[in-house]
């Protein structure tokens, strides 16, 4: 409730979700990942020391079990807005409510 009111932008709750350990690395950089900022694949790629995984990175990140408390939405696609398990139209507005127009 406090995400969608703007009464929080982070969350610092002990996360423990299940998964692989690539999947877990993956997980702990989009939490780094600052409210109203994105990053592509391959930087996230590149920042789990894995540079040519992007693929890969994409499949730990749609295996994301704790949406928007693990910021997946804020990954994209070099050349769009790639995919989200919750469908595009949900990471549109996402990605809108994170970085409205002034």
């Amino acid at each position: 409730k406090e995400y969608f009111t703007g009464n929080r932008i982070e969350f610092e709750l002990p996360l423990a979700p299940s998964g692989t350990d690539f999947q877990k690395s993956v997980w702990a950089e989009l939490v780094k990942i600052p409210f109203g900022k994105t990053i592509t694949y391959s930087s996230l790629a590149r920042a789990v020391n894995r540079p040519k995984a992007a693929r890969a990175v994409g499949n730990a990140v749609g295996k994301n079990p704790l949406l928007i408390v693990i910021p997946c939405h804020r990954v994209v696609a070099a050349a769009g807005l790639g995919g989200f398990s919750a469908g595009l139209e949900t990471k549109k507005i996402l990605l809108k409510y994170e970085t409205p127009e002034d």
